[in-house]
C-alpha cells in the first residue's frame, strides 16, 4: 500500500471521490461532511447541517452537487460552490445508509433501516419509486455503471438486484431501450389489467449465513460482489435470467464492513472489522495483499473512477492510497530513452521521434497477471558501453527485491531475445564499469559483479543502514543513501569520498556533462556537484516525481503531481506550467520538454523556459543576454519583479512594472528620484488613492533629502501639506521669500506655533511679539520687546504687563544678542528671490546631489530606443471627437460620423529666392592690407606682402564629408541636393528648406570682436581639434526628434490629426540631416523613419474617412486599411473600436467580429477601464456568430497580407507588382512611378520590390564610405535643376 493522503478525524462512515477534481468527500459519525484536497493534503470545507451521524455522501458526476443520507432520517443535496444545502428530501422513516447519484439520469438512490430503497428525483425533488422486499435494514445501494439495474443488500441475509428499465421508460423522455424483447404482448395486457411495477426484483442471492452489510457491480463485466458479517466475501455472476455464486473468499476474522471491485485491475478489495484491508485476485480467487491497522476497524472502501486510487474510512478518520506504483521504469542516455511497456523493452529517439522495442521480456516474468507486486521498479542503462554492447538493469519488488541484467544491440532493426540474461536477488543494482555492475544484497553488503553474474569482490557499506544504491557519474563509484544521508563511496579504494545529510532518496539525476546531480527525494531536492558538495535545496509542498537537466547542464527542470517547475543550482526556482495528471521527465531540449505518462505513453510539451534563462544569465552576470531578454521577451509578474529587487536589480524590474504602487517602490530602490516622482504623480490623480499618494510623497521627500534633491523635497512636503517641514526646509536653504510666504499662510491657518517659528526663523522680532501678544502671553512678549530694543512696543506693552501684577522684568543684558538665522552655504535659485529685489548673486542652486551608483544594466536601460513607444494613454476615455463615436449595439443605422479635422497647410514658402545676409566676410580682412591700395611704390622700397588665405573650415567639411547634412553646414546646397538625389531621389526641395537654413545656421556661431569692430564667425565642430578631418555639429539630433514624437503621439491620441501629422512630417524631412554617431542610433533613426511613415499613412487615411464620410461603405473600407499600419498597441486600439464601430453599423458583421477578435487580443483591452469596450466586444462576437454576414463587399480581405496604396488607398495584396518612395518605402500601384511621393512629399516612386529601404537612410560618423561613394548609388534623376537659393557674402 502506498499511502497518498492520510486525514484525522472522527470515525468515518461514508466516501466519495470526485470524478475529475483531486477531491475527496468524507462523511463522519459525529454528523460532520469534509471536503478535503488529497493532492495537497488541504481541508476545504465542512458541511455541519445533519443531527447525528451520517452514513452516505457522494459526488454527482457533472454537476457541482453532494448528496448525503444521515441518522437524521434526510437527504440533503448540497451545492459546493454555494457552499450550502439546496434542498432536504423527506420520506424515510429510519436511518439512511447510503447514497448515490445516477451516472446519467437526474436520479438519487438510497437505503434506510426502514427496509426500502427509493429512488428520488433531484431536479423535480419528489421521490419516483419506493422499493419493497427486504424485510431488515437495507445496509447499501447502488446504481450499474451502465445497466437499469440496482444491487442492495440487507441485513435478510440477501443480495437483490432490482430491474429498473419500466421506471426509466416512465419517467426518462426519449431514454432509449435496451431490452425490446421483454415489451411482449403478453406483458402489455398484464401491465394494463394489472398495472407495472417500476422496479421489480430480478434476481435474490442467498448463500450468506449472516446480514449482509456491502453489494457492488463490476464496472464491466456481469459480477456482483458481497460481505457480510459471516466474514465472508462472496462473488456471483449473472446472465439475462439467473444469477449465481462463484466463489467464496475467506480471511477475514471479523465482519466484512465493505467490499468494491477495482476499477483497472481484476481485483477485489474488501475492509472489515478485523481493522485490515485485504486485496484478491479474481482470478485465482485467493488473498494478494493484506493491510493491517493496529487500533482502528474499517467501515468504507471507495475507488476513483479514472485515476489508480482507492480510499478507506476507519475509526480515526481515513486513508487515500495505491496499491502500487505508476511510475514507469526508464533511463536516458544521450538522444534515447528506454523504458518497459507490455512486456518490451522499448527504446525511443528524441530526435526522429522512432518508438520501437528492442528486447523481448515475456520470458522475465516482470509483471504478474494481476499487475500487483513485480511489475518493474527501476531501469538503469550502462552509459559506459557503445549502442552495439548495450546493457541495462531491471529491478522489481520480486521476491523482497531482485535484479535483471539483459545485454543486447540497441542498433537492432527487429526486437529480439537479449543477448544475456542474469538474474539475482538484491536491494539495488547499478552499473559501475563497461563490464561490471555493483549490488546490494539483502545482508547490506556490496558486491561487484561481471555480466556472468560472478561475484568479483564484496565490498562492506561504510554505512551499515544503507538501503539504496545509485550511479555516482564516474566509474568505480556509487551512490549509497540510507535514512538520513547520501554518501559518495569508490569501491576501488573502499573509501568514502564525501557524505551528506539528507532525507531519504527516492531518485537521483545527474546532467549531462556529470557536473550536477539532483538527489530528489519525497518533498524536497538537493543539488550537488560531482564531489557531493550540496549546492542548494528546494522544498515541496507536494511530493516531486521526475526531474532532468537541461541541454546545458545548468537547468534542473522537474514534475510534481500538479506542476512543471524548475530549479537552479542556486536555488532559485519557479514555476512553468501546471499540469491535469502527474508526467516523469525524460528530457528537455530547449523548449522542448520530453516525458512519459503513467500508461507509459511518450509526450513532448512546449515549456517557456525564458523565466529559468534569464535568471540563469542574471546569475552568471551575463549582462548582454539579460538585456536582450529584457528588449525581446515576455517577462513579467510579481514572482520576476520581487526576484530581481531580491538580487539587488530594481531597474531592470522597472522596466516591466506597471502597477503604480509597485513601480514607486522600484524607483525608490534604485534611487531614481524621476520615475519615482512621474508615478506619484499618476498616483495623486486618483482621487481613491489619496491616502497611498500622501504616504508615496512622503517616501519620496525621505529618499530626495538623502540624495539631496531639495527641490523636490519641497514639492513632496508641499503635497502632504507638511508645513514645518516645508519652514524648515527653506530655513536650511535661506530661501527667506519662501519663508515670509509660510508666515503668511501660519496666519491664515491660525496656527500660533507654526506662524511663532517662522517668525523665529526669518529673525522678525517685532512679527514674534505680535505672535505672543495675541496668544496671550504679555509678559513675554513684553520681555521679546525690551530685550530687543523695541521700545515703541515696550512702552505698549508695558501697561498691560503692570495689569497682571507680576515683576517687571529687567532692563536688557549688554550681554543680549538678536537670534538671527544661520546664513546657508548655498541658495537655491528658482526665481522668486529676484522677483523680490534680491540680487542675482544672492540667489541660490539647489545643493550638490548624492551621487546614486548605476548599476551594470543602468546604461543599457538608458540607450533602449524607449522615446520610440508611445506613452500610456487613457484610451478608455473621451479622447477628441475626432476618434468618432463609440458603439450602440442597439443601433443598425449606417454610421454617419462627423467629419474629421483637415489637415491644415504650411505657409507657402514661394520658392527659395530669400536671400540671407550673415555679414561681410571681408570684414574679417583688413582693408589696408590689400596688396592693390596704398600709394605706388619706389625702386627699392620696401613693402609689406599679405599672408595667403588658408582654407576655409566649410571647404573641408565637403571634401570630408559625402553625407548631405555636412554639404548643407558647409553652404554646399547645390552638392548636398545632388547628394540626396543621388541617395534618396529627393526631387522636391521645397520641405528642405527651412532644415537646410536650419542646419547650416547651426554649425557657426558669432563672436564678438573688438569694439567698433564686426562680430567674428567660427565653424563649430564636432571633431576633436587634433583629427585632420573635420566635420560640422549638426544641429538636428535624434533626441529632438524623440521629443517630436512623443508630442506627435500626444496629439494622435487627443485626435488632433492635423497638428500630429505636421509632427511625423517634421521627422521625415528632418531625418536625411541626421548624423548618426553609432550603428545603434543608425538603427534608431530606420526605426523613426518607418514609424513616421506609418503614421502619416495612418493619420491620411483618418482624413480621408472624413472626407468620404457621405459614403458608409468606403469608409468602412478605409477603417478597415487603417487597422494595418504599424501603430503602437495603444492607437491599434482606438483603430480596432473605430473598424468594429463602422463595420457593425452597416451590419458588415462578420467583418465587425473580426475587428473585435483584433480587439480581444490587444493586452489594453484586460485593463479595468476598458472594461466596458471588453464587454461591447464580446456582443459584437455573439452578435455576429448570430447573424453570420455580410450586407457589403468591401475591397479587404484580412487572411491575405497586403501594402496600402499611399495614393488610391486601395490594398495591394502580396504577389501584385509594388513601386515604392526611394526614401520612406511608401508603396504605390506601379502606374504612379516616376512621381513624387505623397508621404515625404520629396523622393520619386520608383520600382525596387522586396526592399523596404532602397537607400542608406544614415551614415555613421566618421563617415565609413567614401567621398565619392555617392557616384555608385543609382541616380534615380537626371539633370536636378538647382533651385535659386543664394547665400550672399559666403565665399
Amino acid at each position: 500500500m502506498l499511502t497518498k493522503f492520510e486525514s484525522k478525524s472522527n470515525r468515518v462512515k461514508g466516501l466519495s471521490f470526485h470524478p475529475l477534481r483531486p477531491w475527496i468527500l468524507t462523511s463522519l459519525h459525529n454528523g460532520v461532511i469534509q471536503l478535503w484536497d488529497y493532492r495537497m493534503g488541504v481541508l476545504l470545507e465542512r458541511f455541519d447541517e445533519h443531527d447525528g451521524p451520517v452514513r452516505g455522501v457522494d459526488f454527482h458526476k457533472i454537476q457541482p452537487l453532494i448528496v448525503s443520507g444521515g441518522d437524521d432520517y434526510k437527504i440533503k443535496v448540497w451545492d459546493y460552490k454555494l457552499r450550502r444545502c439546496l434542498f432536504t428530501l423527506l420520506g424515510h422513516l429510519d436511518y439512511i445508509r447510503t447514497v448515490q447519484f445516477h451516472n446519467e439520469y437526474p436520479w438519487i438512490v438510497s437505503a434506510s433501516d426502514d427496509q426500502t430503497i427509493r429512488i428520488w428525483n433531484w431536479q423535480s425533488r419528489t421521490c419516483l419509486s419506493v422499493l419493497t422486499g427486504h424485510n431488515h435494514y437495507v445496509m447499501c445501494a447502488a446504481f450499474h455503471p451502465k445497466d437499469d439495474l440496482i444491487v442492495s443488500a440487507s441485513l435478510d441475509q440477501t443480495v437483490r438486484v432490482w430491474d429498473t428499465a419500466n421506471l426509466r421508460k416512465k419517467n426518462v423522455r426519449g431514454a432509449p431501450s435496451f431490452d425490446s424483447s421483454s415489451d411482449t404482448v403478453v406483458s402489455r395486457v398484464n401491465a394494463d389489467l394489472f398495472g407495472a411495477a417500476d422496479a421489480v426484483v430480478k434476481y435474490v442471492l442467498e448463500g450468506h449465513d449472516r446480514g449482509v452489510n456491502w453489494a457492488s457491480f463490476h464496472p464491466t463485466l456481469p459480477l456482483v460482489i458481497s460481505g457480510a458479517d459471516d466474514r465472508q466475501v462472496k462473488l456471483w455472476r449473472m446472465n439475462e435470467t439467473k444469477a449465481w455464486e462463484v466463489d467464496t473468499l475467506r480471511g477475514h476474522t471479523n465482519n466484512v464492513s465493505c467490499v468494491i471491485f477495482h476499477p483497472k485491475y481484476e481485483l477485489i478489495i474488501s475492509n472489515s472489522e478485523d481493522r485490515s484491508i485485504r486485496v484478491w485476485d479474481i482470478s485465482k480467487r485467493m488473498g494478494v495483499q493484506t493491510f493491517r491497522r493496529e487500533n482502528d476497524r474499517f467501515w468504507i472502501l471507495s475507488a476513483h473512477s479514472e485515476q489508480n486510487l482507492l480510499a478507506a474510512g476507519h475509526d480515526s478518520g481515513m486513508i487515500v492510497f495505491k496499491l502500487e506504483r505508476e511510475r514507469p521504469a526508464f533511463d536516458v542516455c544521450g538522444g534515447r530513452l528506454y523504458y518497459v511497456k507490455d512486456k518490451y523493452l522499448r527504446m525511443h529517439e528524441f530526435a526522429s521521434g522512432r518508438d520501437v522495442p528492442v528486447v523481448s521480456l515475456r520470458r522475465g516474468g516482470h509483471t504478474l497477471p494481476s499487475g500487483l507486486g513485480n511489475g518493474p521498479r527501476g531501469l538503469y542503462y550502462n552509459s559506459f558501453s557503445p549502442p552495439s554492447e548495450s546493457a541495462v538493469i531491471i529491478t522489481s519488488d520480486a521476491d523482497g527485491g531482485s535484479y535483471e541484467l539483459l545485454a543486447f544491440n540497441a542498433d537492432a532493426n527487429a526486437p529480439a531475445d537479449p543477448s544475456t540474461s542474469q538474474r539475482g536477488t538484491a536491494l539495488a543494482a547499478v552499473f559501475i564499469a563497461r563490464n561490471r555492475f555493483a549490488v546490494l544484497d539483502k545482508n547490506r553488503q556490496i558486491l561487484i559483479k561481471n555480466f556472468q553474474n560472478e561475484v568479483t569482490k564484496k565490498i562492506p557499506p561504510p554505512n551499515p543502514s544503507t538501503d539504496g544504491m545509485f550511479f555516482a557519474g564516474t566509474s568505480g563509484r556509487v551512490l549509497l543513501s540510507s535514512e538520513d544521508r547520501m554518501t559518495l563511496f569508490d569501491t576501488q579504494s573502499r573509501m568514502t569520498v564525501a557524505e551528506l545529510q539528507v532525507p531519504r532518496v527516492k531518485y537521483v539525476v545527474w546532467s549531462g556533462d556529470l557536473n550536477h546531480v539532483a538527489l530528489l527525494s519525497k518533498h524536497g531536492i538537493i543539488i550537488c556537484d560531482r564531489q557531493l558538495e550540496q549546492l542548494s535545496t528546494i522544498t515541496e509542498t507536494v511530493r516531486v516525481k521526475s526531474g532532468s537537466w537541461d541541454s546545458t547542464g545548468k537547468i534542473f527542470f522537474y514534475t510534481t503531481l500538479n506542476h512543471i517547475k524548475y530549479c537552479l543550482p542556486n536555488g532559485d526556482s519557479g514555476i512553468i506550467r501546471t499540469l491535469d495528471v502527474p508526467v516523469y521527465v525524460t528530457k528537455v531540449d530547449k523548449d522542448n520538454l520530453f516525458c512519459l505518462d503513467r500508461e507509459c505513453k511518450t509526450r513532448k510539451m512546449k515549456v517557456e523556459s525564458t523565466e529559468a534563462v534569464f535568471k540563469m544569465a542574471l546569475e552568471n552576470k551575463q549582462y548582454a543576454d539579460v538585456m536582450r531578454m529584457v528588449h525581446h521577451s515576455r517577462l513579467c509578474g510579481q514572482a520576476i519583479i520581487a526576484y530581481l529587487q531580491q538580487k539587488g536589480f530594481p531597474e531592470v524590474a522597472l522596466h516591466f512594472v506597471r502597477d503604480l504602487k509597485t513601480r514607486f517602490r522600484l524607483a525608490l530602490a534604485c534611487g531614481n528620484i524621476e520615475v519615482a516622482m512621474e508615478t506619484v504623480d499618476k498616483l495623486s490623480q486618483d482621487e481613491s488613492m489619496h491616502q497611498l499618494a500622501d504616504e508615496c510623497w512622503h517616501q519620496l521627500g525621505v529618499e530626495a533629502l538623502r540624495q539631496g534633491n531639495h527641490q523636490v523635497v519641497e514639492k513632496a512636503a508641499q503635497m502632504t501639506k507638511d508645513f514645518d517641514r516645508l519652514s524648515f526646509l527653506y530655513l536650511i536653504t535661506g530661501n527667506t521669500v519662501k519663508l515670509r510666504k509660510m508666515l503668511k499662510i501660519a496666519e491664515i491657518r491660525k496656527d500660533v506655533m507654526s506662524r511663532f517659528h517662522n517668525a523665529l526663523y526669518l529673525g522678525d522680532i517685532s512679527e514674534r511679539v505680535k505672535v505672543l501678544e495675541s496668544a496671550g502671553q504679555v509678559y513675554l512678549a513684553y520681555l521679546t520687546a525690551v530685550t530687543h530694543g523695541l521700545t515703541e512696543d515696550a512702552e505698549r506693552l508695558k501697561p498691560l504687563v503692570e495689569a497682571t501684577g507680576l515683576e517687571m522684568p529687567d532692563e536688557s543684558p549688554a550681554s543680549a544678542r538678536l537670534l538671527q538665522p544661520p546664513t546657508p552655504i548655498i541658495r537655491t535659485k528658482d526665481g522668486s528671490e529676484k522677483d523680490q529685489g534680491v540680487r542675482e548673486e544672492d540667489a541660490t542652486v539647489n545643493w550638490p546631489q548624492l551621487t546614486v551608483p548605476k548599476s551594470a544594466f543602468e546604461g543599457s536601460l538608458a540607450d533602449t530606443p524607449d522615446g520610440l513607444s508611445a506613452p500610456e494613454e487613457d484610451y478608455g476615455d473621451a479622447i477628441g471627437d475626432a476618434w468618432g463615436d463609440d458603439l450602440n449595439l442597439d443601433d443598425d443605422a449606417p454610421i454617419g460620423a462627423p467629419a474629421a479635422a483637415k489637415a491644415q497647410g504650411g505657409e507657402g514658402g514661394g520658392g527659395w529666392d530669400d536671400e540671407l545676409d550673415f555679414g561681410d566676410d571681408e570684414d574679417l580682412v583688413d582693408a589696408g592690407a590689400s596688396p592693390q591700395g596704398g600709394a605706388s611704390r619706389g625702386a627699392g622700397e620696401d613693402f609689406f606682402a599679405a599672408p595667403q588665405s588658408g582654407t576655409r573650415a566649410s571647404a573641408h567639411w565637403v571634401s570630408n564629408s559625402s553625407h548631405a547634412a555636412d554639404h548643407v553646414a558647409a553652404g554646399s546646397f547645390e552638392s548636398a541636393m545632388q547628394l540626396l538625389n543621388r541617395q534618396i531621389a529627393v526631387v522636391n526641395f521645397e520641405p528642405l528648406k527651412a532644415k537646410f537654413v536650419g542646419v547650416y545656421c547651426g554649425a557657426v556661431t558669432s563672436l564678438p570682436g573688438l569694439t567698433l569692430s564686426p562680430s567674428l564667425l567660427m565653424p563649430v565642430q564636432r571633431t576633436p581639434s587634433g583629427e585632420s578631418k573635420s566635420l560640422p555639429a549638426i544641429c538636428l539630433k535624434l533626441p529632438w526628434l524623440i521629443e517630436t514624437l512623443k508630442a506627435a503621439y500626444k496629439h494622435f491620441h487627443m485626435g488632433n490629426f492635423a497638428e500630429s501629422l505636421e509632427s511625423f512630417q517634421t521627422i521625415l524631412h528632418s531625418l536625411p540631416l541626421v548624423v548618426t554617431g553609432s550603428r545603434s542610433e543608425a538603427s534608431e533613426a530606420k526605426e523613426l523613419l518607418d514609424i513616421a511613415r506609418e503614421y502619416t499613412t495612418a493619420i491620411r487615411l483618418k482624413l480621408k474617412i472624413g472626407e468620404v464620410a457621405e459614403d458608409p461603405v468606403r469608409s468602412t473600407e478605409l477603417c478597415a486599411y487603417f487597422t494595418h499600419c504599424n501603430l503602437q498597441p495603444g492607437h491599434l486600439f482606438l483603430a480596432l473600436r473605430q473598424a468594429m464601430v463602422a463595420a457593425f453599423k452597416i451590419k458588415n458583421y462578420i467583418t465587425a467580429a473580426s475587428f473585435a477578435h483584433r480587439l480581444l487580443e490587444l493586452p489594453e483591452i484586460s485593463s479595468e477601464k476598458n472594461a466596458e469596450m471588453k464587454s461591447k466586444a464580446q456582443k459584437v462576437i455573439m452578435k455576429s456568430e448570430k447573424e453570420a454576414r455580410n450586407e457589403h463587399t468591401l475591397q479587404y480581405n484580412e487572411r491575405n497580407p497586403f501594402d496600402i496604396d499611399c495614393a488610391a488607398f486601395l490594398p495591394i495584396y502580396r504577389g501584385s507588382p509594388v513601386s515604392k518612395c526611394a526614401y520612406c518605402a511608401s508603396a504605390y500601384e506601379p502606374a504612379m512611378k516616376g512621381k513624387v511621393c505623397e508621404t515625404c512629399s520629396m523622393s520619386l516612386i520608383v520600382s525596387l520590390p522586396g526592399s523596404s529601404h532602397p537607400f542608406s537612410l544614415a551614415r555613421l560618423d566618421p563617415p565609413s564610405i567614401e567621398p565619392d561613394h555617392c557616384d555608385s548609388l543609382p541616380l534615380v534623376h537626371q539633370g536636378v535643376e538647382t533651385i535659386g537659393l543664394v547665400l550672399s557674402n559666403r565665399k
